[in-house]
């Protein structure tokens, strides 16, 4: 049973890492969102490339944002259904554990 409660507890570890990188790649899809938004009312667009601000095409511009909101939408889109995978994972090893637990107290009788 011990074996079980180790493996919930890292799932739930696990649970933690993949919300954490949900939150990351969902702030970076608000960045890119709002990033089109403001393009879509500039005259110029502007990218940045290191240290430095280049004049760029805005259809160039706004592809290249449109490229990332489609992966972070994707990466979003892969880690809720990890999270969704080990939840049932998690729910399904509570169960054996709480099954476990009623035989046990069960047997004390």
């Amino acid at each position: 049973m011990s074996e079980k409660v180790n493996q919930l507890q890292m799932i739930e570890q696990n649970l933690q890492q993949l919300l954490s990188q949900r939150q990351q790649f969902q702030g970076q899809l608000v960045e890119v969102e709002s990033a089109l938004e403001e393009l879509k009312k500039s005259e110029d667009a502007y990218k940045i490339v290191g240290n430095i601000m280049i004049k760029t095409a805005k259809d160039d511009l706004s592809k290249d944002l449109n490229e990332k909101k489609e992966k972070a939408e994707l990466r979003v889109k892969t880690i809720e259904n990890q999270e969704s995978k080990l939840k049932e994972k998690a729910e399904s090893i509570r169960k054996e554990v709480m099954q476990e637990l009623e035989k046990g107290d069960s047997k004390k009788e």
